[in-house]
Order: C-alpha cells, then structure tokens, then sequence
C-alpha cells in the first residue's frame, strides 16, 4: 500500500529530496483512492507545515521531536523495553520476519525503525499490513499520545498509522 511507503518518507529524517518532491506527494494524496477524507486533511495539513519551515528548522525539529526526548523514540522497541537485554530477541525477530519475506534492509536503522517499519508494511497486502501494524498497536498508540501532548506535526502522522493498525476494520 502506497500510503505506507508515504507516511514512511514523512517520518524519515527531513532533507531537501522531501521538500523537492512536496509537489509530487500532494498530487498522490489528492489521487489516491487509498486514502480517507480525515488523512487526506491530516496529511495537507503536515504537508502545509513541511512547506512553512526552513529545511533547517524542520530537522531541528525533527531531532528534538525524535532523538532527544525518549517517550517519542521511532525506535518501537524501545517503548517496550527500553535498553532492557529483552530488547535483542525482539529485533531480531522483526529482521527475520523481513528476511522470510525477502525484504533486505539496507539502511543504518534498527529494524524496530518506523518508516523501516512502514516500508514493509507496504510491501503487504492491506490485510497483512493491518495484521503486522497491530501487533504494534500498543506502542502506536502510546506514542500517537505522546506526539498529542507534545502538540507534535507529526502526531497526525502517527493517528493515522494508529487507526490503520486496528483488526476490527478486517471485520467490517
């Protein structure tokens, strides 16, 4: 699913690639018939904040948001375990899900990586993504809340990979 692969892109580190190809992602949000009305508006409104900040303030903010303060780590796990040693297996076990599915990670990130995270989840189809995201429903929402508090941009991101995540929407 495409929306994963964008959200993926917006929470990934801020650089001048992203904001060359705001017009280009605008055009895919208006497009996609993947996407509600209440995402859609959510992610205007991120785009809308992406296009009023200097490159320079967005990863500024960006650091702040995401590396310096611990309750919005991208890192899932940590949320689960900290830097407890229980923390090993579970990443461990989230790169052999990737590598039985044939799905390389060549980045620097720790599979627990959100947009790491996102980016397989598109390489899914709908129902297994919803499936894999909510096994991570929990920290999701935690950290959607945190975001909340915080009155993060980026916590609109984050509902939106939150209400996707829920099993009751494949019952429907």
């Amino acid at each position: 699913m495409q929306i994963y692969k964008l959200l993926s892109a917006l929470l990934d580190y801020p650089d001048q690639d992203l904001l060359a190809h705001l017009p280009e992602l605008q055009g895919f949000i208006e497009q996609s018939t993947e996407i509600d009305q209440a995402e859609c508006a959510a992610l205007n409104g991120f785009l809308t904040h992406l296009q009023s900040r200097s490159l320079t303030e967005l990863q500024t903010d960006y650091v702040q948001t995401f590396d310096m303060t611990a309750e919005h780590s991208l890192h899932l796990t940590h949320h689960l375990f900290g830097d407890d040693k229980n923390r090993g297996p579970a990443l461990i076990d989230l790169g052999e899900l990737y590598k039985d599915y044939g799905v390389e990670v060549v980045s620097n990130e720790l599979p627990d990586y959100l947009p790491l995270i996102l980016e397989f989840a598109a390489y899914l189809d709908d129902n297994e993504a919803t499936v894999f995201l909510s096994d991570a429903k929990k920290v999701l929402a935690i950290l959607t809340d945190n975001l909340q508090k915080a009155s993060s941009p980026y916590a609109a991101l984050l509902s939106i990979i939150d209400n996707r995540a829920t099993l009751t929407k494949l019952a429907a």
